[in-house]
């Protein structure tokens, strides 16, 4: 059994460090040819065009305003769900709430994305003038919702396992329930309350099917979420349709972009680390 057990925690670092391996390679072929300068800092990505031009910028750009637009509306909403559930909830109503939120990660994401391009953009056409049929806005809104059960499962979770005595000491200091909440558990379950943003985040960045759906596929510099643009996700699965000949420049920006997109993660999830590590309560 220890064999076993050694073998299942080792299968996932050697796919990690496969996955790494081949997105290194594959993208050396492609920094050889274009200077990792250009790329980064180019505005404009065309790479099956005859002037083909590689700078990542419009899709980065693209990918980091969708993730943060998400955020905005999962973390305010996350929370004050966490919260309620951990601290106002009765059980019943607990054990309801939570596996009915849950249920949200089984709806397949093509169907989020067609929902988000048939129904909800024409219905916020109704209120936000200038929105285009394709925008960033409608699936960062839908990813947002798409990411609830993650923050709120985990934070809640993190709360819970706040000591009762710290919620019982600040009721004797006649703190209100409110003031509990906000300034005793959610301080209390930082570290988990962050693993949880940070899950989030990663979530909403690696999205592709709502992007690829009701975000457009065209690669366009826009700070503007009522305008299409593709995200590094909606390009990757653009050029994985085996249009693009094994071997070519632009086949090589799959892995290049990919290569991006994890640098990405991983930072995210660095930084979530970090802050675990630094305001980590033991209780």
């Amino acid at each position: 059994m220890r064999v076993v057990m050694f073998l299942s925690a080792a299968l996932s670092v050697f796919v990690t460090t496969s996955i790494v391996v081949i997105l290194v390679s594959e993208s050396w072929v492609f920094f050889q040819t274009v200077p990792i300068v250009e790329f980064l800092t180019g505005t404009v990505w065309t790479p099956v065009f005859t002037d083909a031009r590689f700078g990542i910028l419009p899709l980065l750009v693209a990918t980091i305003e969708v993730a943060t637009l998400a955020l905005i509306i999962a973390i305010p909403l996350g929370t004050i769900m966490a919260v309620y559930l951990s601290e106002y909830a009765p059980n019943s109503v607990r054990e309801t709430i939570k596996p009915a939120l849950e249920m949200l990660e089984a709806v397949p994401t093509v169907v989020f994305g067609y929902f988000a391009l048939l129904v909800m953009t024409p219905f916020l056409q109704n209120f936000i003038p200038g929105l285009n049929g394709i925008n960033l806005l409608v699936p960062s809104i839908i990813i947002g919702i798409m990411i609830l059960p993650y923050v709120v499962s985990v934070s809640e979770d993190a709360m819970r396992a706040v000591p009762n005595g710290l919620r019982e000491g600040a009721y004797a200091l006649g703190m209100a329930r409110w003031q509990v909440a906000f300034r005793v558990v959610i301080p209390g379950a930082f570290s988990g309350i962050t693993a949880a943003y940070i899950l989030g985040m990663s979530r909403a960045v690696g999205e592709t099917m709502v992007l690829a759906i009701a975000g457009g596929q065209n690669p366009n510099l826009t700070f503007d979420p009522r305008e299409g643009a593709a995200t590094i996700t909606a390009y990757i699965v653009q050029m994985s349709l085996g249009d693009l000949p094994h071997g070519s420049l632009a086949y090589s920006t799959i892995f290049s972009t990919g290569l991006v997109l994890f640098l990405l993660t991983l930072s995210f999830n660095v930084a979530g680390f970090y802050l675990r590590k630094r305001f980590r309560e033991v209780y």
